[in-house]
């Protein structure tokens, strides 16, 4: 099985399980490490943590899927980008919800804003990036495999 596959596999399990969660908080399931050289960073995460990193055709950027161990284990996989125009290198946290467009409305009525809107991430559902009143960024998804 492609390396591609068990990351859609993976994220396709956390998904269905985390909008349900009986507490209703919704948790995170992914981050993002944004750096303006990631070719040059990725041996750096690999010799000192072991993580391995595949890069995501069909996305709307250019992209690295990051996984960080074994399913078996505890933790979460991620991803590796370049910086969008005006965003600064960092990482970036994603928390899954059950609509992206009731968590927009959630997000603006106590206080946030949006700073990248809603958008297709094909087979894999619809994403947007908010962010806190103290300006801090964080990604929302909304488990979709017909997004295109």
């Amino acid at each position: 099985m492609k390396l591609q596959e068990i990351e859609r596999e993976e994220q396709k399990k956390k998904r269905e399980q985390s909008p349900k969660r009986k507490s209703g908080m919704q948790r995170i399931v992914h981050f993002e490490i944004y750096t303006n050289d990631p070719e040059a960073v990725q041996p750096f995460y690999s010799d000192v943590f072991g993580w391995k990193f595949k890069e995501f055709e069909g996305g709307p950027i250019e992209y690295w899927l990051v996984t960080t161990g074994e399913e078996t284990e505890p933790g979460i996989n991620g991803g590796m980008a370049r910086p969008r125009e005006g965003q600064n290198p960092g990482t970036i946290n994603t928390i899954v919800v059950p609509s992206v467009d009731e968590t927009i409305k959630k997000i603006k009525r106590s206080g946030g804003d949006i700073c990248v809107p809603k958008m297709a991430i094909p087979k894999m559902g619809w994403l947007a990036y908010g962010q806190d009143p103290a300006g801090n960024v964080f990604g929302i998804m909304e488990p979709d495999p017909n997004a295109e």
